[in-house]
């Protein structure tokens, strides 16, 4: 039985699932981001157990198509940024388009009036947490991080984060409160 979930969104999330099948003796066939099968079907009464258990974590079930939609979106939009090799010339749009094989117009109203944010801020705004870390992190220079994150310029994704943080870059790494938000949350 395949089980959709909202809000895993790495590794550790996969690892949080995982343990809490485990605890509830429900058997795996396969578990990946957002998305979980079993071997044996569930009924009623241990879907909603299950689920109840999940909300603890920050997780839930997913029970309609366009909500399985949207974290699908997500999740892919969340690995894209997370591989820090986003050309310059990357278009979310077609990305989108050609994971779905669907009309994007299409996709982002539905996530926009699921999301109450567009595909687009929803992507810059994921851009921003991942260019937060790596700030924070101290790994890559300012030109390296708009370079993996798809920026044109420095200038660009100093603007685009002063926008989106209320400080520049610079600014933030000074910060005692660093403001991260976990992806989930987004």
């Amino acid at each position: 039985m395949k089980i959709n979930i909202k809000n895993m969104v790495c590794d550790r999330c996969i690892s949080a699932v995982n343990t809490l099948f485990v605890e509830l003796k429900i058997p795996v066939s396969n578990l990946e981001l957002g998305e979980i099968e079993t071997v044996n079907l569930l009924s009623q009464a241990e879907l909603k157990i299950l689920n109840e258990h999940l909300k603890k974590q920050g997780f839930e079930i997913l029970e309609n198509a366009v909500k399985t939609q949207t974290e699908h979106i997500k999740k892919i939009i969340i690995l894209k940024i997370a591989d820090l090799d986003i050309d310059e010339d990357f278009t979310l749009s077609k990305f989108i388009s050609a994971h779905f094989a669907k009309d994007y117009s299409l996709l982002s109203k539905t996530f926009s009036t699921h999301e109450n944010v567009t595909l687009e801020q929803y992507f810059i705004l994921q851009k921003i947490e991942k260019a937060k870390e790596l700030l924070l992190y101290n790994e890559f220079t300012l030109t390296e991080i708009s370079q993996k994150l798809g920026y044109k310029s420095v200038q660009y994704l100093s603007a685009q984060f002063k926008n989106c943080t209320g400080f520049n870059p610079t600014s933030f790494k000074k910060l005692k409160s660093k403001n991260r938000i976990a992806l989930d949350q987004v």
